[in-house]
């Protein structure tokens, strides 16, 4: 017997990553019921869930959803891919309606705001998701069972290089406040992986950081990180700029180049999966990387 539908919303619709959660929602057999961005630009909607009703503003919104909830027609998750600096809040939303929230990284700005959240769940009986999709890319699922049962300490280069345009800083991407900086908004990802394959954050460094860039090191449990993160597409090495490529991932482990640059379509597919079977990462999965990105910040 096929399970039932799940009822699901969105924030921040009108993004760059909400296409991901349509289709997740859509692959996964479920319903979008009600969507809101400020921006209307949304007719990507037409792709997925065409009778969704769609807001503008988050009052109307919150209580469209109040009212099919004392209806008996309640969301059971609210999919959030608001700018960083509205997280917790639509969290907080999602917990308040007596649903279940699955939120794009990071999942929230400031790490204290975690525990609050978790005497939340704990209160209401519901569940806050974290999207760490990269724990579901089929390369680096091997990479963190390689090295499960070696016992040295690994040299490890990660570089990314997501090519952004002017439009980025004055977008809230480029807004520190809203974003939290390259390291939050590009960064929080990978550090996440790194820690999740190599162990505990020991110690770290900042060496350079600007509103394009950063770069730093890590000392972990079982690895010592040199990293680099930016989105000014001059950094691209001569090769893929001449392929007319804007992103460039590698990561080297011990001098040997690990291949993870395709197949990360259908990641979030697959996170939306091990949640509705009842798995999936929640706030304690989430709060080492957020600790680390917030006391990079912190260093600077």
């Amino acid at each position: 017997m096929q399970p039932a539908s799940k009822r699901f919303a969105i924030t921040g619709v009108a993004g760059y990553i909400a296409p991901r959660h349509l289709q997740a929602i859509k692959e996964t057999g479920n319903n979008l019921v009600a969507a809101l961005d400020p921006h209307d630009a949304v007719g990507v909607i037409d792709s997925y869930f065409p009778s969704a009703d769609f807001f503008t503003e988050t009052e109307r919104f919150d209580r469209h959803l109040e009212k099919l909830k004392r209806n008996g027609e309640g969301i059971e998750f609210l999919s959030i891919c608001s700018p960083n600096y509205l997280h917790d809040a639509h969290i907080r939303m999602a917990l308040r309606l007596g649903a279940n929230a699955i939120c794009e990284k990071p999942l929230v700005l400031k790490p204290w705001n975690l525990s609050h959240l978790k005497e939340i769940e704990q209160e209401l009986g519901k569940k806050v998701y974290t999207v760490l999709q990269l724990r579901h890319h089929p390369s680096i699922m091997a990479l963190k069972e390689s090295v499960s049962n070696i016992t040295h300490r690994h040299h490890i280069d990660l570089t990314y290089i997501t090519s952004r345009g002017k439009w980025y800083q004055y977008s809230w991407k480029g807004n520190e406040e809203r974003s939290g900086g390259i390291i939050a908004n590009i960064g929080i990802h990978f550090f996440d992986m790194l820690i999740w394959i190599f162990g505990n954050v020991q110690s770290y460094t900042l060496d350079y950081y600007s509103s394009t860039k950063a770069k730093g090191s890590l000392s972990l449990q079982n690895a010592e990180v040199s990293w680099f993160l930016s989105i000014d597409a001059a950094d691209l090495p001569t090769n893929v700029a001449a392929q007319g490529k804007r992103t460039y991932r590698s990561l080297q482990m011990d001098g040997t180049e690990l291949e993870f640059s395709e197949g990360f379509t259908g990641l979030h597919t697959q996170v939306y999966k091990s949640i509705l079977a009842g798995n999936g990462y929640g706030i304690d999965d989430a709060q080492a990387s957020i600790e680390l990105v917030h006391n990079l910040k912190n260093i600077r």
